[in-house]
C-alpha cells in the first residue's frame, strides 16, 4: 500500500489530536478535582500492570536468542521476582535480576 506524505501527516496529527485528547480528558477537565476513593484505588495498581507488560515479552522472545526463551533471562525474572516479592524493594529486586543475567549470559558463553 502506497501512501502519499499527506496521508502519513494527516494520519500522524490525527494521532496527535487523539492522544492529546485523551490525556487531556483526564488532566485537564478534572485535574483540580479530587478524585473518588475507587477510582484512586484502581490507579494504584497501573505500574505494577505497566511492567510486566514492558518486561514479559523481553524475557518470553528475545530478540538476541532470535525469539526463543533462554535460561539466563529466565532465571533473571524469576530472581528479580522472588527478591521483590521477599524483599518488598524494587531496587534490591532490580540489582539481584540484573547480577543473574549477566551471570547467566557469562555462563552461557
Amino acid at each position: 500500500m502506497n501512501m502519499t506524505s499527506g496521508q502519513i501527516w494527516l494520519i500522524i496529527t490525527f494521532l496527535a489530536l487523539g492522544s492529546f485528547l485523551i490525556r487531556f480528558s483526564f488532566l485537564g477537565l478534572i485535574g483540580n478535582r479530587p478524585l473518588p476513593p475507587w477510582i484512586l484505588r484502581h490507579l494504584r495498581y497501573t505500574p505494577v500492570a505497566v511492567l510486566p507488560g514492558l518486561v514479559a515479552p523481553l524475557v518470553l522472545w528475545p530478540q538476541a536468542s532470535g525469539g526463543q526463551p533462554d535460561p539466563a533471562r529466565l532465571a533473571a525474572a524469576f530472581t528479580a521476582l522472588a527478591i521483590g516479592h521477599f524483599s518488598k524493594n524494587v531496587l534490591a529486586a532490580i540489582i539481584g535480576g540484573a547480577i543473574t543475567l549477566f551471570a547467566g549470559l557469562w555462563l552461557q558463553g
